[in-house]
């Protein structure tokens, strides 16, 4: 149950929003819902006043004789079971989360995908895999030869290309995609390339993967294809490693069955020293129905009073910041955390809406370059916001204070940062998050120099079958993209260019508007672009920071492709991020402005 009321199921290894397989939608329900199993059957959630919000069964069963369970079984679907005490028959299943067996995303583990014939989902390893426990379909598979190092000096290993088609493998980030004319192509391009271990081909597009691949499943009616780089083993030694393999697997299941035949009887000498001591058997509980204590505050947002805030910052003394609705204070937690309070002074109808949709958006956001909400306080026309404190204060505070220099890798650092904070609001979160003011300001940075987005108050969801949206003006004067003043509809490609324009301030170290420059140098965007055009790009930098020149041409580019004025030219926060992590090849720009304006 996630701390916005919205019970999800995810894979044990990946908790992403983009991995879940089945969700409630009972998104905004808060922190006190939970799940309940009727006397009758009837599978329901509520929330903490009582109010019931969502029905699982649509009707409540005889209850005469009858007996109900839930339960997640082991392929993952969540059940609920019914049981005649009188007939002494089977447990029956009464309603499941999903009829489809291949459902369950990681079902059959790395290197494997998932066929679903009707009746059981089938795991199947890829060409040139085994399970990893025989006789186990869930554990995933792994290699049945030896790879070579690309590092080898010996004669290069013998590889062959395996295919399996129909099969799709949603959560793969490919590290080089390529144009090719055919699947031969794409067999030749893997082949000559030591790093490819896997590659997917669909018509006219190659995706070279490294292992392992994962959440592959069976689709009749899709046209990917997987073609996987096979190693030639020598005769021997394939059915040595194989028995290899074998003898180690036997001595790890003796000592696990060694194992728990030791903890079974640990367990029974326990319970047996209970019951001697307590002469009785315990009952078995219900699940308290006030989860606003407990486990659920350890995730959730907790509620102030305005009193104690008031106590923490000290009256609301010492300033640290302003916000676009609020100014933002320091204080001290009884615990000696220090935290940073957001108060906006006389709430209006639009403040109190952007209030509320700052709580909403940052609340149900975790990840490491956002930074996190602690609490918040409604008890009074002032409302507030308790953030995570910010040692080192804002991006603008170390760019554009002499004294506070960035080096050139820190620079690059806090880019990534940034980068990674923006892709997931943009296609990590369940619902699509935009931004609306990326700037400087709105980046604060920890103790460790990681940079964390701050500041939603002006920030845009998307309904789930949305890319673009309608609204009025916002942002700030010098990073708002150019579609916001043509009334034209507004994607992620507005934060795209806000992002362009602060990394062009951090290479540069100056604020995109100078007016005390000379004129060919007031706007920042215009001069990076003519430095580049020329190649003269040393123009923007400080020698003393130690630039990556080959870096520093990628930054630009990187910069001026986001700063487009048509939208659908500029890349994706992904695109962006992998151009900045030089995987994948950056051709040169157009002119940042209209293409008419540059001939």
């Amino acid at each position: 149950m996630q701390a916005d009321g919205n019970l999800v199921m995810y894979p044990n290894d990946a908790g992403s929003p983009a991995n879940s397989y089945w969700k409630s939608d009972t998104y905004g329900a808060g922190n006190t819902a939970t799940l309940n199993l009727a006397g009758g059957g009837l599978l329901y959630l509520m929330n903490g006043t009582g109010q019931y919000l969502k029905n699982f069964t649509n009707r409540s069963y005889t209850t005469q004789d009858m007996v109900y369970r839930a339960r997640i079984d082991p392929d993952g679907i969540f059940r609920l079971y019914s049981y005649n005490t009188t007939e002494k028959g089977n447990w029956s299943t009464v309603w499941s989360t999903t009829d489809d067996k291949c459902a369950p995303t990681g079902l059959c583990g790395f290197n494997a995908f998932c066929n679903n014939d009707g009746r059981v989902a089938k795991c199947h390893c890829l060409p040139g895999f085994d399970f990893v426990r025989p006789g186990n379909e869930t554990s995933g598979c792994e290699r049945n030869f030896t790879a070579e190092s690309c590092k080898a000096t010996d004669a290069p290993a013998s590889y062959t290309i395996s295919m399996v088609a129909n099969v799709e493998w949603p959560d793969n980030i490919s590290y080089s995609v390529v144009a090719v004319q055919s699947e031969n192509d794409c067999r030749t391009e893997c082949l000559q390339d030591c790093n490819c271990e896997a590659a997917f081909y669909q018509v006219g597009s190659c995706s070279k993967q490294r292992l392992p691949l994962r959440y592959g499943r069976m689709n009749l009616g899709s046209s990917n294809a997987v073609l996987v780089k096979v190693g030639q083993v020598t005769p021997g030694k394939g059915s040595d490693t194989q028995e290899e393999r074998r003898k180690e697997r036997v001595r790890v299941d003796i000592l696990a069955v060694s194992l728990s035949l030791m903890a079974i009887a640990l367990v029974i000498i326990i319970a047996c020293g209970i019951l001697l001591y307590r002469n009785r058997v315990w009952l078995y509980k219900n699940i308290p129905t006030d989860c606003t204590n407990g486990m659920i505050e350890d995730v959730a947002p907790r509620s102030f009073t305005y009193d104690e805030l008031k106590k923490v910052t000290g009256d609301f003394r010492e300033v640290i910041g302003k916000g676009a609705f609020g100014i933002v204070y320091r204080g001290t937690m009884s615990t000696g955390q220090a935290i940073a309070v957001k108060r906006l002074e006389q709430v209006s109808t639009d403040r109190e809406r952007e209030f509320r949709t700052e709580m909403l958006i940052i609340g149900r956001t975790h990840h490491r370059n956002l930074v996190r909400l602690l609490g918040y306080s409604l008890d009074t026309s002032n409302k507030v916001l308790v953030y995570e404190y910010m040692s080192n204060g804002s991006l603008a505070d170390l760019l554009f204070a002499p004294e506070k220099l960035l080096c050139w890798e820190g620079k690059m650092g806090i880019v990534r940062n940034i980068a990674r904070g923006l892709l997931y609001l943009h296609e990590e979160c369940e619902t699509q998050i935009i931004h609306c003011d990326i700037k400087p300001g709105n980046i604060l940075i920890d103790e460790n120099r990681r940079a964390k987005i701050s500041d939603f108050g002006l920030s845009k969801l998307l309904k789930p079958d949305q890319t673009n949206t309608f609204t009025g003006i916002r942002g700030t004067r010098g990073y708002v993209a150019p579609e916001w003043h043509k009334n034209l509809p507004i994607t992620a490609k507005a934060d795209v260019y806000s992002f362009g324009i602060v990394l062009l301030e951090i290479i540069c170290s100056r604020r995109n508007i100078e007016q005390s420059l000379p004129e060919e140098e007031m706007i920042l965007e215009n001069w990076v672009y003519d430095c580049f055009q020329a190649g003269e790009l040393n123009r923007l930098v400080d020698e003393e920071e130690g630039v990556d020149r080959r870096q520093l041409d990628r930054m630009v580019k990187v910069a001026i492709w986001c700063t487009l004025e048509e939208p659908s030219l500029r890349p994706s926060m992904r695109k962006v991020l992998l151009m900045l992590e030089g995987t994948v090849d950056i051709p040169s720009p157009p002119c940042p402005t209209s293409f008419i304006s540059c001939i």
